[in-house]
């Protein structure tokens, strides 16, 4: 039986922006079993269209598509609300709007540990059923990737599109850029939970999200060096300033920014796996969650299988985006060929700065 909320459990963000989610279309999902058992995950579930908005979760309605958003890190739902604006702005159908916040990320309970995309996973293919869903566009971003992939394949009957951002789940390949030589080789990104400490973890996680543009890394670092300095006199941004706090407040607590640091010291290794040691649960090996997608993905969502349809918008300056990664997504799942969406002058956060992009891929997909 599952357990939903009205009230949020002990996020560590106060400031929600109004437009996080819609007026009774937010609501917590207790997590029934496993290692996060009792952990509390925030839900957005809200059908649009006919001038209405209501909760998918208590509606009678019958959308005409699905579309479920999988963030990764260090973002949180929030960092799709551009592409849903945009998404429901392009289309005069009805539409179902699922977004979650992972543990220890934007108003979901904080950490008790170090969690990796195993992890989120599993809590997310707990809350799959509870949804009820069906012909889901799934959409995927950063370590979204292996999260959702990883708990939709457990569903694999459900999905019916598939839309990549920046983001994979097969090996990365070793053609540079990697996270060990991004965007520095003096500071890649990998090394970048050793070097910052835990009280500006927030401001580094909320800056990179808005600076996405090919930039000298001489220049990224002192822009961020400023940046936290701003934040610290109390300075908002210019741009999107409920966002920034909102990324930069999931990373008051202390296990929530050891869980995200530790998701930047596996970028080496994504898709890869790896023996790791993790401070209270001890050894952990990622490698059996990477070789279950990569035995299952093509058999299940290729030609071979649902052949679902597929989509990837990526920005090029960064290691997710580059040809030799959607090559392997290629091979994977052929159908990708010809609907890649690339920008050479975007980084990472693609959903941050092509959110118009992103929200014209879902609706190729899903036939919006």
């Amino acid at each position: 039986m599952s357990v939903w909320y009205d009230q949020s459990g002990d996020t560590p963000v106060e400031d929600v922006p109004a437009d996080y989610y819609p007026t009774g279309c937010g609501s917590w999902f207790e997590i029934p079993e496993g290692r996060d058992t009792g952990k509390r995950l925030f839900v957005r579930d809200s059908v649009h269209g006919d001038g209405r908005i209501e909760s998918g979760r208590s509606s009678d309605a019958d959308p005409d598509r699905t579309v479920v958003f999988v963030h990764g890190n260090p973002e949180c739902s929030y960092t799709y609300r551009h592409v849903i604006t945009n998404l429901l702005n392009g289309t005069a159908e009805t539409v179902r709007i699922v977004a979650l916040d992972h543990v220890g990320f934007g108003l979901s309970d904080t950490a008790d540990y170090e969690m990796v995309c195993m992890d989120h996973a599993e809590n997310l293919a707990s809350l799959v059923p509870a949804l009820d869903l069906e012909d889901v566009t799934l959409v995927v971003h950063d370590w979204g990737g292996p999260i959702g992939v990883g708990a939709f394949l457990q569903y694999p009957d459900l999905v019916s599109n598939l839309v990549i951002c920046n983001s994979t789940v097969l090996p990365m390949p070793a053609d540079r850029p990697t996270y060990t030589t991004y965007p520095a080789r003096w500071l890649p990104w990998a090394r970048t939970p050793d070097v910052i400490p835990d009280a500006l973890w927030g401001d580094l996680s909320a800056y990179v999200l808005f600076h996405a543009s090919p930039t000298h890394p001489v220049r990224l670092y002192a822009e961020w060096a400023r940046y936290a300095a701003a934040r610290r006199l109390g300075l908002s941004p210019a741009r999107d300033p409920d966002a920034h706090r909102v990324f930069r407040q999931q990373f008051r607590d202390p296990v929530n920014v050891r869980s995200s640091k530790r998701l930047v010291r596996q970028t080496p290794y994504w898709g890869h796996g790896n023996v790791y040691d993790e401070p209270d649960l001890g050894q952990r090996d990622t490698g059996p969650f990477y070789e279950r997608i990569r035995r299952s993905l093509g058999k299940t969502w290729g030609p071979r299988g649902r052949e679902i349809g597929v989509r990837a918008v990526v920005g090029r300056w960064d290691p997710c985006g580059k040809p030799s990664v959607l090559g392997r997504w290629q091979e994977a799942l052929p159908q990708l060929a010809g609907n890649v969406t690339a920008f050479e002058d975007v980084g990472h956060f693609v959903e941050e700065e092509r959110p118009r992009a992103v929200a014209s891929a879902i609706r190729s997909a899903a036939g919006l």
